[in-house]
């Protein structure tokens, strides 16, 4: 018989996560939408600015001096990121040579944090909820950062909505990932439109380490990278390019994972989870939500 109350704390738990998740598949649709560019740097960027910004800390400044200092800087290594290793290769429609520069910067901001923080886990103090705050629903104690972080991944799904569908910049973007170069032609500053683009991917990839680094208790520079590839298969798995495949896509991930993790082992979650994502994928590539006009990726 199933036990009604142990499978509601899987699948709450399970959405919980999942937001997580969610939060940094938002990140990837922001570049994709204006250059069809996947960034795998996202997770070392994640992991950057909570770095940055513990550094920061520990030298004596306040929370919220060293939160906008950790954002500057990631909005500028977003910046750095998109004029030197993306945009060259726009040049050329049929390269994918941006999957290996994103991955190479990556890689160098996890080689340059480990050089300089070193390869130890550091403490990372909690400045919301503690680790020890709960919230009780309906008989389950819920982590309160868990909530915050479900809340913020929905509150971010809304924006973009809003800003795709409502806004002149939204509109901007979609023309720019539609034909850069028709774009210019209509006045449109594309170029302009990408680096916004890749600054704010930045700023949503920090804020995703700000809030998942209490969670976790401790960061490391390994800290983005298994992250960032669970984001990668919410995205997917929800529709690349999609604000409600995004979020739908780490919620079911999510709760797959937990429910595996609860009836079978918690070793096989991360297993069990891609395989059914690879049958979901074989019957619907574009994703849950996903746009069939989706070539890339």
């Amino acid at each position: 018989m199933v036990d009604v109350q142990f499978l509601s704390e899987l699948i709450f738990t399970g959405i919980c996560v999942g937001s997580v998740y969610s939060l940094i598949a938002h990140g990837f649709n922001l570049t994709f939408w204006t250059t069809k560019v996947v960034n795998f740097a996202h997770g070392s960027f994640l992991m950057f600015c909570a770095m940055l910004t513990l550094a920061f800390l520990m030298m004596g400044l306040p929370w919220l001096v060293a939160i906008f200092l950790g954002m500057v800087a990631i909005s500028l290594i977003g910046i750095a990121l998109e004029r030197i290793s993306v945009r060259p290769l726009l040049k050329y429609p049929t390269s994918m040579g941006w999957i290996v520069s994103t991955l190479g910067v990556g890689l160098f901001l996890q080689a340059f944090a480990t050089k300089v923080w070193g390869a130890q886990a550091l403490a990372f103090p909690a400045f919301i909820f503690a680790s020890t705050d709960y919230v009780p629903f309906f008989g389950i104690q819920l982590s309160a950062q868990y909530l915050l972080v479900l809340g913020s991944a929905f509150g971010i799904m809304l924006a973009m909505e809003w800003i795709m569908k409502r806004t002149i910049w939204g509109k901007a973007m979609k023309a720019v990932a539609h034909d850069p170069d028709l774009a210019r032609l209509m006045g449109m500053k594309a170029k302009r439109v990408m680096t916004v683009s890749f600054i704010l991917s930045a700023l949503l990839a920090g804020t995703a380490g700000l809030l998942i680094a209490p969670i976790y208790g401790n960061i490391s520079p390994d800290f983005g990278m298994n992250l960032m590839v669970l984001g990668f298969v919410a995205a997917v798995l929800g529709g690349i390019g999609s604000s409600r495949g995004a979020l739908l896509g780490g919620m079911l991930l999510g709760v797959i994972e937990k429910l595996v993790g609860g009836y079978v082992s918690t070793s096989a979650e991360h297993g069990v989870a891609f395989a059914i994502l690879i049958l979901i994928l074989a019957i619907k590539p574009e994703g849950l939500l996903g746009s069939k006009a989706v070539k890339k990726v």
